[in-house]
């Protein structure tokens, strides 16, 4: 199984990591903040020091509502919810595929899970 770099993420995501300056006002705005393992203001920290595994083996990549609250949020425009979003990608892109099978989603969520979660995967990897 083949990591993500960091640098890989972030080119994915189009992030600089370096500019966030950990307010956490990401993750205080998270409406799925409860949730996550790993929250927004972490998956920067993680990507800038390197520790891309961890977040590829989190539940929070399947746990964000990609609502973009977030990115709203930041003062620094570093948006953490395209880093996590290019950490999902690169786990489906591992798998040697583009899409998310419905077989796939049950073992993902639980009973707490929101709608709107698996109403944006399907529209994401249906394809």
């Amino acid at each position: 199984m083949k990591i993500a770099t960091s640098d890989e993420i972030r080119a994915i995501a189009g992030v600089d990591t370096r500019k966030c300056m950990r307010c956490g006002k990401c993750s205080a705005s998270c409406p799925a903040y409860n949730e996550m393992d790993i929250r927004p203001h972490q998956f920067v920290s993680y990507v800038q020091n390197g520790d891309v595994e961890a977040l590829m083996n989190s539940k929070s990549i399947w746990k964000c509502l990609s609502c973009f609250a977030c990115v709203e949020r930041c003062p620094r425009d570093v948006k953490p919810a395209k880093l996590i979003e290019a950490v999902r990608l690169s786990v489906i892109r591992q798998k040697g595929e583009n899409y998310l099978s419905p077989d796939e989603i049950p073992a993902l969520l639980d009973d707490e899970t929101p709608q709107q979660l698996l109403m944006s995967a399907f529209r994401k990897y249906r394809k």
